[in-house]
């Protein structure tokens, strides 16, 4: 079984982005070499005259702007760390940057996407209230670097998130019930801006879901995502562009995997959905069709197999490309998170609360 590492951190952002960036100082330092590797040489291969850490310097100058507590905590951690902030951000946020020093996202003929969230409104939850879940997929190596970060901060809510080490918050929950998470989309427009996992760490200073929205409606994007919140009282998702972002909420389920539902974004797609994003949603939402969802079956559903290489539980056998490298449930009215390293079936889970 995989254990996931928990690092404790409080203070003033530099101050907990320094003991952050200590704790994890060897993990950074492996977690880097592959991704600055990985972003120069896809860059390179596509645009040459396209300059990967350039494009970082410049995402990284617009979040000074946009949230300067955010860029001071990042600073922080590579100080803490030992290794250079453009470098940091440039590996943390590998896909934003990479596809926006070639002002396109990457096409794949692998189904190489992974993440799937499924958001469960308190009508149709075991516990009377909304529950939130995703797996978050991508490069099998990154297992590794999975970590927990909970946080104290001096100012605003405690938060506890499920990361890669020396990253900011991925997917999270805080003090006042707020939890949020992402899935990626792959939609024309990209370009320098705020990355999603900067967007993310935002989000976890807010007090509710109207006030994420919020930020999630104004950033300025660097590319497409799909950003989901849930609090105690209810569940949303936004699904967005570099340039635009649409809502859905309700008193039904919400499902999320890796292609566009709203017809307009659709057609700015880099690609046809991929049979895997398209096979993952569909047991999703089959999965929430009963009356009454509890944590045991957003477990039990994050463990599925059912779909060989397709299924929601990936591994790295499946010669995807991808594997899942964590899973999280989280409970916002009891401010609680379910987390696991790895594959629901293959990490230790824990319960962790703010």
């Amino acid at each position: 079984m995989l254990n996931l590492p928990l690092i404790d951190v409080a203070g003033l952002p530099r101050v907990m982005g320094q003991s952050y960036g200590e704790a994890v100082r060897p993990l950074v330092r492996g977690f880097m070499v592959d991704r600055l590797r990985a972003g120069s040489l896809f860059v390179r291969e596509r645009r040459p005259e396209g300059d990967f850490l350039a494009t970082a310097a410049a995402c990284l100058a617009v979040l000074r702007d946009w949230d300067p507590a955010g860029w001071d905590e990042h600073h922080g951690v590579a100080a803490g760390a030992g290794v250079d902030p453009i470098e940091l951000y440039a590996a943390a946020n590998l896909t934003d940057i990479r596809d926006a020093a070639c002002f396109r996202p990457l096409a794949s003929s692998a189904e190489s996407e992974g993440c799937t969230a499924a958001l469960v409104p308190a009508a149709r939850s075991a516990t009377g209230a909304p529950l939130a879940a995703q797996t978050w997929d991508l490069n099998s190596p990154d297992v590794a670097f999975v970590v927990a970060v909970r946080r104290r901060p001096s100012d605003g809510p405690a938060t506890v998130s499920i990361t890669c080490a020396g990253c900011p918050s991925l997917i999270g929950l805080n003090a006042e019930g707020l939890a949020f998470g992402t899935t990626n989309l792959k939609v024309h427009g990209v370009r320098p801006g705020v990355p999603y996992l900067s967007i993310l760490h935002r989000l976890s200073r807010c007090r509710d879901r109207a006030a994420a929205a919020a930020v999630v409606r104004t950033a300025p994007r660097a590319a497409a995502h799909n950003y989901w919140l849930a609090d105690p009282s209810g569940i949303e998702d936004w699904e967005c562009t570099a340039d635009g972002a649409g809502r859905r909420s309700g008193e039904a389920p919400l499902c999320r995997t890796n292609h566009c539902l709203d017809s307009a974004n659709a057609a700015r797609e880099v690609e046809a959905p991929t049979a895997s994003s398209l096979a993952r949603l569909a047991r999703v939402q089959e999965a929430l069709a009963p009356p009454r969802i509890a944590v045991d079956d957003l477990r039990a559903l994050f463990a599925d197999r059912s779909q060989g290489r397709d299924s929601i539980n990936r591994y790295p056998e499946d010669g995807t490309g991808t594997a899942t490298n964590a899973c999280v449930i989280a409970e916002p009215r009891e401010r609680r998170l379910h987390a696991c390293r790895g594959s629901a079936d293959r990490g230790a889970w824990v319960t962790l609360s703010v």
